[in-house]
């Protein structure tokens, strides 16, 4: 189960690539790839980890590749924010990383487009590793930006639904919702009103109802963000009008927007025990991998359900999708051993042994389509729903960007906005905040 600081991050991934990277990052003019890598040399590897059970996974994760090479040490420091790694990648110098590992999928933009990261398709072609063949198609698409692939994914996350079994029973529902029309009914069937609250809901569709954002909804529209030219297309693609749609019919259906806030902010904490899903108070949830754990901890009084999301009902025939993020590594441009620290990328991030055993320790989604099916994962059975998920070809996630994830926080906005009322013109809405992201990505260039 992976670390409560590493969520809160993905979650705030958006607000915080805000202040990332806002200067460009060229490498001093003595780093390059001119290192011998079979020579004795000291690495530096920054990551985010701070968990206990996390942090000696990944110095095992390193230890591997230390006794495959001998003469390659490694000095690991975890629990680095990316404010502290962008600095240090800007300002370069003996004790900047020479490796790096970031939460932060919606910032690849900016660390291609700077050249804080080093490309790494000459290395990838010199090893003779075909990423299109080696990672999952969104990992493979969010490591890479404008034909440059400063990334390489590291474990992932994938989204899916969780259900209360007991409750379904109850309901006499016999199976998870596959498509948006069901699950819409199934939401209200398990509502259970008490007074103007409730005694149970369906599902919180809210976007500030834990990991109901908007990303996560569109995931299963597989939407297209950007025009080939660079422009947004959140006006022009329908699959954007319809999730807005989608999403506020729901709350309207399970009671309307006041109300359920109301409901929302008596409820526990997302990364506690008292989980509105671990408590019974909601029924479904929309969450990733890692709350499988974080719900079996918690003891619940009920058989947890787990299952892909519902997609849309002309899109049934894609069910088993979802979204997709997870952590990225890349090598420092600043970096004069950019030969060795691609061993060691190269290691983390494409040995399949490796990719298994760092999956089993922190329980997060393995990277490598051949991790996904290897005989060596230990998983709870109902953890299959994410390895199928991360494999699944049309499971999506959402592109990169020069300025980070500020096109998805307009987006988010207009749909706090539209939920509660505030706009009442969808379409209008649509295209304010596609001119607003053009405007954004213009001042960024």
């Amino acid at each position: 189960m992976p670390g409560i600081s590493r969520k809160v991050t993905l979650a705030l991934a958006a607000s915080a690539s805000l202040a990332l990277l806002t200067t460009a990052c060229t490498g001093s003019s003595d780093a390059g790839a001119s290192d011998d890598p079979s020579q004795e040399t000291t690495l530096t590897f920054w990551h985010g980890w701070s968990a206990p059970s996390e942090v000696a996974a990944v110095k095992e994760l390193v230890a591997g590749f230390e006794r495959e090479h001998p003469n390659i040490h490694v000095t690991v420091v975890g629990n680095m924010t990316d404010d502290k790694i962008n600095q240090a990648l800007r300002a370069g110098g003996s004790k900047a990383p020479d490796v790096i590992s970031s939460f932060t999928t919606n910032n690849v933009g900016k660390f291609c487009s700077s050249g804080a990261l080093v490309d790494l398709n000459p290395f990838f072609e010199k090893a003779g590793i075909d990423p299109a063949k080696t990672f999952p198609k969104a990992m493979n698409e969010y490591t890479q930006f404008d034909g440059n692939r400063c990334a390489v994914p590291l474990l992932g996350d994938a989204y899916g639904l969780y259900y209360n079994k007991t409750a379904f029973e109850k309901a006499g529902i016999d199976a998870p919702p596959r498509t948006w029309s069901e699950f819409a009914a199934t939401a209200k069937k398990l509502t259970i009103p008490r007074g103007n609250s409730y005694k149970q809901l369906g599902f919180m569709p809210n976007y500030h109802g834990w990991e109901t954002t908007t990303e996560h909804y569109f995931g299963q529209f597989s939407p297209t963000y950007f025009t080939p030219d660079g422009k947004s297309n959140i006006a022009e693609d329908p699959a954007f009008e319809a999730g807005f749609e989608m999403q506020k019919q729901l709350v309207d259906d399970l009671g309307g927007f006041r109300k359920l806030e109301t409901y929302r902010a008596g409820l526990g904490d997302e990364w506690g025990p008292k989980h509105p899903f671990h408590t019974g108070q909601v029924a479904m949830q929309l969450d990733g991998e890692w709350r499988l754990g974080m719900a079996s901890d918690a003891k619940p009084d009920f058989e947890i359900g787990v299952a892909p999301l519902p997609v849309p009902d002309d899109q049934a025939d894609q069910y088993g999708k979802g979204y997709i993020t997870g952590t990225i590594a890349g090598v420092a441009a600043t970096s004069r051993k950019q030969n060795a620290a691609w061993e060691l990328v190269k290691y983390m991030t494409t040995d399949t042994d490796a990719v298994v055993g760092f999956s089993n320790a922190i329980h997060n989604v393995p990277s490598t389509l051949d991790a996904l099916k290897s005989p060596k994962l230990k998983y709870d059975p109902r953890f299959r729903t994410f390895l199928d998920i991360a494999a699944n070809p049309h499971s999506t996630t959402t592109p990169a960007s020069v300025n980070g994830g500020v096109y998805l926080v307009t987006i988010q906005q207009l749909g706090y906005d539209y939920e509660s009322g505030k706009v009442t013109d969808l379409k209008a809405g649509l295209r304010k905040a596609a001119q607003q992201i053009d405007t954004d990505i213009a001042q960024a260039k």
